[in-house]
């Protein structure tokens, strides 16, 4: 009988890698910590806003407003 080890496997981001890597590497408290928190934020917040603007971008297409509308002009 063999028995098999069952192991967890994580998988992050490259870029939350990257985050988790430099709060390790600083003391807790510090003032680079605490920049490299406030910079966190605004990638999510820049993230958040890249979505919002795609997700516009494809309901308007959806909803046919990508299409310019004709105007009719009397020639005299």
């Amino acid at each position: 009988m063999v028995k098999e080890k069952k192991e967890k496997e994580v998988v992050l981001c490259p870029v939350g890698r990257f985050f988790l890597d430099l709060e390790r590497a600083s003391g807790k408290g510090s003032k680079f910590l605490e920049h490299m928190t406030r910079s966190r934020i605004e990638f999510l917040k820049a993230v958040r806003a890249l979505v919002d603007e795609r997700i516009r971008m494809h309901e308007k297409k959806a909803t046919g407003g990508h299409k310019k509308k004709m105007t009719k002009i009397e020639v005299e």
